[in-house]
């Protein structure tokens, strides 16, 4: 379980996306990273291990310049507690990709086997992210030759999808063109795309794991991306959406309203809070307890 943000905005990232995280910080204490892209296109990235708060002083911030950014908090389920494995991961070639990623592979081992055979892509950590974002990044490399449009970053997330296996939802961005974030086909991981209107016709787009980020912002919850779509929205800020898997099918995890979620967000339009009262309701009818008060846990 991690927590991830994504804003293409017109103004300054930077603070909006440590707030997003700092909401978010309930689904992962390990470690928090943000990473944005300046004026002369180039990655400014901070991470660490710790809080959001610990990681992300004055400093950093001010370092961290740019109107498109990413972040990531981070619960270990793969891979190792190592400060190295905090996200996001980047890598240089092609074009300069970052990405954060929420979830786990199921078929890692293969896919870093494969990564280094086949095209000498080398794995630096035993992060399944790291993997996620090669695999994306040499699909992306087959269009090298062609101007990068959106068909072509979206038939990359669909041969990516075609290979990995297990639960993500993913916030990548591209050096030069933009943001782009894609759910797996079964929508196992939430993902909320939401938007705010700053005047002047300009409007900033942003994705994370749980709406209550989109609310804490003052962005407009647009809808949950769906499973096996994916989001791209341009420098300019154009939004591209586009259904990119096979055969998707809805089998959220039923965890993220257990436990994972916070009880004021909604995932897949369905109240957090609501469903641990109607879980309680319905353990209540079918357990054999005298008492009469049950409170949910959060």
């Amino acid at each position: 379980m991690c927590g991830i943000v994504g804003i293409a905005g017109v103004m300054p990232v930077n603070q909006s996306i440590y707030d997003a995280l700092t909401v978010l910080q309930h689904r992962g204490q390990d470690a928090a990273g943000i990473i944005t892209i300046d004026a002369n296109n180039c990655f400014r990235l901070r991470k660490a291990n710790g809080l959001v708060s610990d990681v992300f002083e004055a400093r950093h911030m001010q370092r961290m310049q740019g109107n498109m950014g990413i972040g990531h908090v981070r619960y270990p389920t793969a891979g190792s507690s190592s400060a190295s494995e905090a996200q996001p991961f980047y890598v240089n070639s092609p074009y300069g990709i970052t990405l954060a990623h929420n979830g786990n592979l199921t078929n890692a081992h293969e896919l870093r086997k494969k990564l280094f055979e086949e095209k000498r892509r080398h794995i630096n950590t035993t992060s399944d992210s790291e993997i996620l974002l090669n695999i994306f990044a040499s699909e992306l490399d087959n269009f090298r030759h062609y101007p990068l449009e959106a068909d072509n970053i979206f038939a990359a997330i669909a041969a990516t999808n075609r290979q990995i296996r297990g639960a993500y939802a993913c916030v990548a961005m591209i050096i030069g063109h933009g943001m782009v974030a894609f759910r797996d086909p079964n929508g196992i991981r939430p993902l909320v795309l939401g938007k705010r209107d700053i005047g002047d016709g300009r409007t900033e787009y942003m994705v994370a794991s749980e709406s209550v980020a989109l609310d804490t912002l003052g962005f407009e919850f647009l809808r949950d991306v769906a499973p096996g779509e994916a989001v791209y929205i341009t420098e300019k800020g154009q939004l591209f959406t586009r259904q990119c898997a096979d055969n998707p099918v809805s089998n959220p995890c039923l965890f993220e309203y257990v436990y994972f979620a916070r009880p004021d967000s909604f995932i897949d339009k369905i109240s957090v809070y609501s469903a641990r009262v109607n879980m309680g309701r319905s353990w209540a009818k079918k357990l054999p307890v005298n008492g009469k008060i049950w409170i949910s846990m959060w």
